[in-house]
């Protein structure tokens, strides 16, 4: 009884935790975001009028979709050169003050770090003879290895990440040349399906779709 009672509770709260963060998530944007804008864009209108519960959470939403306008428009006018070259004068002048530019670097390094990773996407699959020879394994290219590896090698080495079945999160990196690499035509999520189901879905090479191998001794056969 125990069991089932704990159960049902976890299971709740799965049904509502993504209602909750939803809610949570709204609730700081209109609270933190939506008021101090609506403040400040706002600030000539009567507060007798503003101050009506509609009203107020009109101009909270018409502030959050100006702010996030703003932020997007400060997006793109940061990929042209006069933009680069204003927030690299700013960069300058905040990293001259005591303290905040400690915090500033800090922070710029995260989101760095988290910009980075995320450019760090599979590019193909591939396939490669590991860990002896006329032994394959399916691997995913990660992009050309930079720097010394190349210097060392005098050769295109290419980095290609090994997942472990049936869990592709974990796995190694391989620096390859280009030569010992094969690259296959299927799509990434179809590499995935093949490493997590073990080998069982492979991709119809013709269609695309995804075949089930029920006994893998009368597909061969075949």
């Amino acid at each position: 009884m125990f069991r089932s009672l704990r159960n049902a509770f976890i299971t709740g709260v799965l049904v509502i935790l993504p209602l909750g963060v939803t809610m949570i998530v709204i609730s700081f944007l209109l609270e933190k975001l939506g008021t101090p804008a609506s403040n400040f864009f706002f600030w000539y209108l009567d507060p007798d009028w503003r101050d009506l519960p509609a009203v107020e959470l009109l101009l909270k939403l018409i502030s959050i979709v100006v702010v996030f306008m703003l932020i997007t428009l400060l997006g793109f006018f940061s990929k042209f050169f006069l933009g680069r070259m204003i927030l690299s004068s700013l960069e300058q002048l905040l990293d001259r003050v005591p303290l905040i530019n400690t915090i500033y670097r800090t922070v710029k390094q995260i989101v760095d770090t988290f910009s980075q990773q995320k450019k760090a996407v599979f590019q193909e699959v591939v396939l490669i003879e590991y860990p002896r020879p006329r032994c394959y394994v399916l691997g995913f290219l990660t992009g050309d290895a930079k720097g010394e590896t190349q210097q060392a090698i005098k050769e295109n080495i290419l980095n290609i990440f090994i997942p472990t079945t049936p869990n592709p999160t974990s796995g190694f990196l391989l620096m390859l040349p280009e030569s010992d690499v094969t690259k296959l035509k299927m799509s990434i999520a179809d590499g995935m399906k093949v490493i997590i189901s073990g080998g069982a879905v492979v991709p119809d090479p013709e269609t695309g779709k995804s075949i089930q191998i029920d006994n893998p001794t009368e597909a061969s056969s075949e």
